[in-house]
């Protein structure tokens, strides 16, 4: 009587392989990130590969599908670095960013270059001179989760 190996129980074939294909383009939709999507593809190439070689052994299929994936997130990134994806909202999750160019009045007094403005619900930390509460200042820039602001001169009409 044969003793079974591990090989008779781990052996995927190319439908196991295209299944993970699948789960992860699925998973990819359900949390995007541009990621799992790369782990898609590698798992569906090395299911096209055991169409082609069926007797390939897991080690082999396993070592293919990590190179693979670090071959398709490396394309992937390249690509993505020379042709980067073009939105009509390219502030969308940067709010901060949103805020340039817009004054407001402060809510707490600048002192020692910090202070604090009120925009919608949000208090944001803002840093600029120092000046009294309620003076109108326009954000020029930002610095990570802080505003950076001037005192805004409205122009005199004549």
């Amino acid at each position: 009587m044969d003793v079974p190996s591990i090989n008779d129980f781990v052996q995927p074939t190319a439908w196991n392989w295209l299944i993970l294909c699948v789960v992860f383009v699925v998973l990819e939709i359900a949390a995007p990130g541009i990621f799992l999507l790369w782990l898609g593809v590698a798992a569906g190439t090395v299911g096209l590969v055991l169409l082609v070689m069926p007797g390939m052994v897991w080690e082999y299929q396993l070592l293919s599908f990590a190179l693979f994936s670090v071959a398709a997130i490396v394309l992937a990134h390249r690509y993505l670095d020379r042709f980067p994806i073009q939105t009509d909202q390219p502030k969308l999750n940067r709010r901060g960013e949103q805020y340039v160019g817009r004054t407001f009045d402060l809510d707490a007094p600048i002192e020692n270059g910090f202070g604090k403005i009120k925009v919608d619900d949000t208090t944001w930390k803002v840093t600029g001179e120092d000046c009294e509460a309620g003076t109108r200042v326009r954000v020029y820039r930002v610095d990570g989760a802080v505003l950076v602001v001037e005192r805004f001169q409205a122009l005199a009409t004549e």
